[in-house]
């Protein structure tokens, strides 16, 4: 077994309820206890020596494949234990004992109960010694040879650093990242400045942290308090965002047979209220961690995995509630909006982008189809405070490619909805795409913008939309303002009517022998992040001039298999980073980049004139905001699937985005 440092943060985020407490009564300095010959906790460890001391060690303080465990196992509940034991940590090399129950079980764990370090083991419990003759008692989470991260006992997380002579000094974040687009307004923009076009070339990367047992992540991180959060489809680490230093590590437990997007760590990120942080796993459940210690709070279904149902998008905290949508529309899952109360977790609301039949909207589905429609919503809504509405994405319908059995406009897929937070009922909507045969979902992020719109201030919604037509909305009642397209590769349409409605262009169904289509299945953009500044009032968007061949395949539903109806090809394309005047949907510069349009890099856009970007040739990429003149490239040599993000900590700027299995991190030198 060679995972050490994944089962040091199984350990770790299973439960600090009571964890100061509890370490305290275990730091009781001496030699392993003498155990009574008879007694369980020595039965208990003959069992451990027979299971389990060939990777911990005869006395569990750590062997040639395991770690340590005897200030780990006080943090954890006999429940935790019996869970540990029954699961094991098979990412991390640590096998399950499903054959060690009942008394063996309870003898072992008593003895596990008996195992204190000596003073030499024990580094948990320390008073540091800070600037100006203060000091901070507490429990060592992790150290370093610049710092370390310390649980006070008041409590507080503090993130130190040496300042030498023995003392340390407390570090925190100046601006925080605390949502999937760093504020709900979708905008994916920062205010900070420190990194502008002129000093962007000497950018260098500053820490790096690898999320095992992944690929090909599709996290944004998120900062609050000078702490980061990211996510898989399964687990949420909490990083020292000025060192990239684990402070803990949570593990959701999957059911069996609930795979796929979980293995490669489809999930694209968390949100922080309070001293909570939220996550939507893979098998669709919400989850709230103290944002702090890891410890779990509550856990709730959304929907059962085993019904095509999952979960991948970054949670929306509005008020006090946290709101989720589910994935799962490619194979018929019928979608929902759903908020839940950030204290207990229970849900408010729920808002069904399909109605059911008979339900209002049931007439725009003709045929069969209905019973497993679609609709999902698998990406992070917005929100606007001051109207106090929710603009939620919504999916295709389904089956993606065939409308033999859903006649009609099929509502309320391929929208935006616009939803009561109180209640979740329904404002507006509008449908980019009516029947839409060919997956072009709602998906790409829409921003919310306040400007000055044919010579009057107005609230507005752009989206560059995968079907290839760059859109502008009123935000307060859904009126459609402008469309055009933004891709050289469009043929599925040959425009929009007054209302907005796309005007089909025929014989661009999927057949049995292929048909070509621009642009291809996965869009003229996509989910990946987008970015409007206001200082250059240019809205950035990765695209792809692509065409691909859709083919039909007859397919029933079946419960945990696609239902797609076809598949389809990519011929090879490009991908260009545009920068579009919204008034008039026209791209002002665009820089085309190297590859063939298959990458899913999204955009960052800041106050010191820099666009960051994942291009399409694996590099991590800067350009001038104005102009869109190349200024910097970091080759990662790997096809990037994430958005950028920045933050300042202990008064530096830093850019971090996740490439393939790492969170990379960087700053200007010192």
């Amino acid at each position: 077994m060679t995972g050490g440092r994944r089962i040091s943060g199984a350990f770790r985020a299973v439960a600090f309820s009571g964890l100061l407490a509890v370490l305290q009564t275990c730091m009781v300095y001496g030699q392993p206890a003498t155990l009574v010959t008879g007694s369980p906790q020595a039965a208990g460890r003959h069992t451990f020596e027979m299971r389990c001391a060939s990777c911990h060690g005869t006395n569990a303080t750590g062997g040639e494949f395991g770690p340590s465990i005897v200030d780990r196992v006080p943090q954890l509940t006999d429940d935790d234990l019996i869970r540990l034991l029954h699961r094991g940590i098979p990412t991390a090399g640590m096998p399950a004992f499903p054959d060690v129950v009942g008394q063996q079980r309870s003898q072992l764990i008593s003895f596990l109960r008996t195992l204190k370090p000596s003073r030499s083991q024990s580094t948990a419990q320390k008073t540091v010694k800070l600037q100006h003759g203060k000091t901070l008692h507490g429990i060592v989470l992790n150290r370093s040879a610049i710092g370390m991260q310390l649980m006070g006992d008041d409590h507080r997380l503090y993130l130190l650093r040496k300042t030498g002579a023995g003392e340390y000094r407390t570090v925190t974040s100046q601006v925080d990242w605390p949502s999937y687009n760093g504020q709900t307004n979708g905008s994916r923009y920062s205010t900070l400045a420190q990194i502008t076009e002129a000093n962007v070339s000497r950018l260098q990367a500053r820490w790096l942290f690898t999320l095992r047992n992944t690929s090909q992540l599709e996290v944004t991180p998120i900062v609050v308090g000078g702490v980061m959060y990211v996510t898989t489809g399964d687990e949420c680490y909490a990083l020292d965002a000025g060192s990239g230093r684990e402070i803990w590590h949570y593990r959701h437990p999957l059911p069996a047979g609930a795979g796929g997007a979980a293995v490669v760590g489809k999930n694209r990120g968390a949100a922080v209220a309070g001293d909570k942080v939220f996550m939507a796993t893979y098998d669709a459940h919400l989850i709230a961690l103290n944002r702090f210690t890891g410890a779990l709070i509550w856990d709730k279904e959304m929907a059962d995995w085993r019904q095509n149902y999952s979960s991948t998008s970054a949670p929306l905290v509005v008020g006090s509630l946290v709101v989720s949508g589910i994935a799962g529309g490619d194979s018929g899952a019928r979608g929902f909006v759903a908020a839940y109360d950030q204290a207990s977790g229970k849900q408010v609301w729920r808002f069904w982008t399909v109605p059911k039949p008979g339900e209002p909207g049931s007439e725009t589905w003709q045929g069969s189809a209905i019973d497993h429609p679609g609709g999902a919503t698998w990406m992070t809504g917005d929100y606007d405070p001051e109207l106090n509405i929710i603009y939620w994405p919504v999916g295709n319908p389904g089956p993606d490619l065939i409308g033999d059995n859903r006649k009609g406009d099929n509502l309320y897929t391929d929208s935006i909805v616009a939803l009561d937070p109180a209640t979740g009922t329904l404002k507006w909507y509008f449908q980019f795409t009516p029947h839409d045969v060919h997956d072009f979902d709602a998906m790409a992020p829409s921003a919310l913008i306040d400007t000055k719109w044919r010579g009057k201030s107005r609230k507005l919604l752009v989206q560059a939309n995968r079907n290839g037509f760059f859109y502008v909305l009123d935000r307060t009642d859904g009126k459609y303002l402008l469309g055009t397209p933004y891709t050289s590769k469009l043929t599925w349409a040959t425009g929009l009517t007054p209302e907005g409605r796309p005007i089909i262009a025929p014989g661009h169904d999927a057949t049995h022998e292929g048909t070509l289509v621009c642009p291809w299945l996965n869009g003229a953009s996509n989910w990946y992040s987008a970015s409007w500044n206001p200082l250059t009032s240019l809205y950035y968007v990765q695209t792809d001039d692509k065409c691909g061949v859709y083919t039909r395949t007859e397919m029933q539903y079946h419960a945990g298999r696609n239902f797609m109806g076809g598949s389809f090809t990519g011929d090879p394309g490009k991908r260009i980073l545009r920068a579009f005047d919204i008034h008039t949907g026209k791209a002002v510069w665009a820089l085309t980049e190297t590859g063939i349009g298959d990458t899913w890099g999204g955009v960052l856009s800041t106050a010191g004139g820099v666009v960051f970007y994942g291009a399409d040739d694996g590099a991590f990429a800067a350009a001038d905001a104005k102009s869109g003149k190349r200024l910097w490239r970091f080759q990662t040599s790997t096809p990037q699937h994430a958005s950028p993000m920045t933050y300042e900590f202990d008064h530096r700027q830093y850019v971090a985005v996740a490439i393939g299995s790492d969170i990379i991190a960087f700053s200007l030198p010192d």
